[in-house]
């Protein structure tokens, strides 16, 4: 087959606040099996990780531990790349941002936008959410909280280097217009384009001062290079550029980058900032950002949640791989993570795959053809052409797989291209159950009948195995050994009669995958993560420290009127992810209330709760929808909400007091 030319792939850098869960291992699995996929089409693949290793979250954190930043940041990236490594992905570069090489493109690019007018000297005054490293005006705050995490932000003033985005907005504009497929799937465009583009961009800030563990820049050393604008970078850094023109042959080869696979939470970074950074070097957009959805933890009550410490929720992938090995931790996030939609992952889920698809489906298969082979004729498989009609169906599913699996990996569809291979799997087994090999060895005159049955499962399986390589690499291998084949070429993968007559199966077949029970899976994890008191004595809690607010006179307080409220009904603001609008009653009186909470409680589970409201709140439009008060919530480290709610039964309209 063929070179089908370069193929340059990239996960966005892992950022190294803390271990990686596997909602963010899901990233590089995801990655990997596309790079996997690609090398076997025949591209000459580059694929890129890594880590983001500065800013102000890493040096407080550094403070918190202990250590100077470059020792954390190395502990992190450490972890990481050894979870990678776990995972058996297949990336060809490891960039770190706090690299030499580039730290010092970082610094000859600020420079030399700089020298180009795109990067201007002025102050800023304005809300700084610390988490997202993000600067936000009051306007883009949602319930007076950072628009993209929900966090609380703080008021900062410093001076700053600034880009001119809107320079090159209406360049962007045009080119997202003009090339649909940039960013991927479409809902994020829209998101990117009505919620950022379209209402105007503002000139991004692109140094700090007031924290010191970044890049330097070295015309003006107080301030440090913005930590995304060093990021982002890392794509054409970790490649060979160099701004002054002496840039790798590596460089020209690969970019403009085929694909950026990114989380959707960082898609305005990568499909706003980083093109207009690309169009202020002169250089090429990438041809393609997917904004993948997330993985979620199931919880008990059968809602998803986002993985938090605080909430105890967090599932790690090398515990996983302890309990159940590589490629079937491999198998679950690809297979259960929807192309647009979040996918959700527990323990118990996982024994239920493994148990179904792995186990009884594959494995099942594998071993149950082996053991045939060996029984009726010693391990020997050969196609002796005896066929009968059910034989066409069997042999039209399995050569049309590969079509299958390359639309959907086209189009980024991995958990459906997986599917596809397992449907393959499963038409074999299928034709067990249609063909009934220990009938036809009962029956003397139709042993030639059963060496071609067990002769078209064998190669059923190794065309599903070849086709599996790319998923799950390993289990790929270990089916071709066992069944004693050689993976296919990709370009003959649409054509049935591959094994060679009279090779032979092992005689030794393992097991692949063992069922699992689930009590003894969950004994185990109780174990290895042993529940918490759900009342632990105050003096043992752990607590949150907030900065504190200027103090008020009881006059003040005064003012407030807080209200027990029942909740009638809720829907979601149309155009807005994060909030919700609830119809309260208090007393006699309803009022309309909007609160950016749809993260933590949907417009079900809002209904009919009593709540506590600050009911003379002066109304204001979020959205521009008409928001009459205030519901009251608490929340802790991470950002999670919690409604407060009356401990006791009290009638709507009760005043809190």
């Amino acid at each position: 087959m063929g070179n089908k030319g370069n193929y340059y792939i990239t996960t966005a850098i892992a950022y190294t606040s803390g271990k990686p869960h596997i909602g963010n291992t899901y990233e590089i699995v995801l990655a990997d099996s596309i790079a996997r996929f690609r090398r076997q089409e025949g591209y000459d693949v580059f694929f890129q990780t890594g880590t983001d290793e500065h800013g102000q979250k890493i040096e407080l954190k550094a403070a918190e531990a202990g250590i100077t930043p470059k020792e954390f940041v190395d502990n992190i990236s450490g972890q990481v790349k050894s979870i990678w490594d776990l995972m058996n992905t297949s990336y060809d570069k490891f960039i770190r941002t706090t690299d030499e090489d580039h730290e010092r493109q970082v610094k000859k690019i600020f420079k030399k936008l700089y020298d180009k007018g795109d990067i201007y000297k002025s102050s800023y005054e304005g809300l700084y959410c610390t988490p997202c490293e993000s600067f936000w005006t009051e306007s883009q705050l949602v319930d007076g909280k950072c628009p993209d995490c929900g966090r609380e932000v703080q008021p900062a003033k410093e001076e700053a280097y600034f880009f001119k985005m809107s320079k090159y907005a209406d360049k962007l504009i045009d080119y997202i217009n003009t090339h649909p497929e940039f960013i991927q799937p479409v809902s994020r465009k829209n998101e990117m384009m009505n919620n950022f583009l379209l209402p105007g961009l503002q000139d991004l800030c692109v140094s700090r001062t007031s924290f010191t563990w970044g890049i330097p820049v070295d015309f003006d050393p107080k301030h440090v290079v913005y930590v995304w604008l060093d990021a982002l970078t890392n794509y054409i850094t970790g490649i060979g550029y160099d701004c002054d023109g002496e840039s790798s042959d590596r460089f020209k080869a690969l970019w403009p980058a085929d694909l950026h696979l990114i989380g959707k939470d960082i898609i305005r970074f990568h499909t706003i900032y980083w093109p207009i950074f690309l169009m202020a070097l002169d250089l090429p957009l990438p041809k393609q950002v997917f904004g993948h959805p997330w993985l979620l933890t199931k919880a008990a009550d059968g809602g998803d949640d986002k993985m938090s410490k605080s909430k105890g929720n967090v599932i790690y992938a090398d515990e996983l791989v302890d309990f159940f090995g590589v490629d079937a931790v491999r198998y679950f996030v690809l297979h259960e993570m929807p192309f647009e939609n979040d996918g959700a992952i527990s323990w118990p889920l996982m024994v239920e795959r493994v148990n179904s698809d792995l186990a009884n489906t594959l494995g099942n298969l594998v071993n149950r053809t082996i053991s045939m082979s060996n029984k009726y004729f010693g391990g020997v498989v050969e196609d002796k052409g005896v066929v009968e009609d059910v034989d066409a169906d069997l042999k039209a599913v399995v050569t049309g797989t590969v079509a299958s699996v390359e639309s959907k990996m086209a189009e980024l569809r991995v958990a459906d291209a997986i599917t596809e291979v397992f449907n393959l799997f499963k038409r074999c087994n299928k034709y067990i159950d249609e063909t009934m090999p220990w009938a036809l060895a009962k029956d003397e005159a139709k042993q030639d009948r059963l060496a071609t049955v067990l002769y078209n499962l064998v190669e059923g399986i190794s065309i599903g195995a070849t086709l599996l390589k790319a998923f799950m690499p390993e289990t790929s291998e270990k089916v071709l050994a066992q069944i004693g084949a050689k993976e296919i070429p990709y370009d003959e993968l649409s054509t049935f009669g591959h094994y060679v007559n009279g090779n032979k199966v092992t005689d030794a077949p393992e097991i692949l995958f063992a069922r699992l029970d689930l009590d003894e899976v969950m004994a185990k994890v109780a174990e290895l993560h042993p529940a918490q008191p759900e009342e632990a004595d105050a003096d043992d809690e752990e607590g949150i420290d907030i900065e504190g607010k200027p103090e008020i006179t009881f006059d003040d307080f005064m003012k407030l009127q807080f209200q027990v409220g029942k909740i009638v009904s809720c829907e979601a603001v149309k155009g807005s992810k994060k909030l919700l609008c609830s119809q309260v009653k208090i007393g006699s009186t309803t009022k309309q209330i909007v609160s950016g909470i749809s993260k933590h409680y949907s417009p079900e589970e809002m209904v009919g709760k009593k709540v506590m409201v600050l009911v003379n709140l002066k109304p204001a439009k979020l959205a521009g929808v008409l928001s009459e008060g205030m519901l009251l919530c608490a929340e802790d480290a991470e950002g999670n909400l919690s409604l407060m709610t009356p401990e006791r039964n009290m009638p709507n309209g009760a005043e809190i007091c």
